[in-house]
């Protein structure tokens, strides 16, 4: 069996998200989704709109995603590539270069993200709505 590691934050979940995971679930079997936590998006100055609960609960329903683990700050996605036995490590190509560290451990793979859309941009246009 073949698995493919993903990580973020998935927060207003949207089609560029679900086109993402449907092309990481492609590259294997078993698809493990290692979700931000509420405060490693702290550390990172990052804030959600949906709590990590809910936020899992999305990403559980959605058929691409085998498993859904706490993502709790930079340094364990080489943990749990060890100790998931992950094949491969997916991101989006925003992220090029940024983790070909982990090549030594797992195929490291970029995937282009969807044009015209993002979790930023959903923020921007809501925050013109008046």
């Amino acid at each position: 069996m073949k698995k493919v590691i993903t990580y973020g934050t998935f927060d207003l979940l949207h089609y560029g998200h679900i086109l993402l995971l449907q092309r990481a679930k492609e590259l294997g079997d078993h698809l493990t989704v290692a979700l931000s936590t509420d405060g490693f998006n702290d550390i990172k100055g990052k804030h959600a709109y949906f709590s990590y609960e809910k936020r899992k609960m999305m990403l559980e329903a959605i058929k691409y995603v085998d498993t859904v683990i706490p993502e709790r700050n930079w340094e364990q996605k080489k943990h749990d590539i060890v100790d998931y036995d992950i094949d491969i490590f997916v991101m989006g190509d925003d992220w090029r270069g940024k983790f070909d560290e982990l090549s030594a451990h797992c195929e490291v793979i970029y995937l282009e993200r969807t044009p015209d859309i993002s979790t930023t941009s959903i923020k921007d246009n809501l925050s013109g709505i008046s």
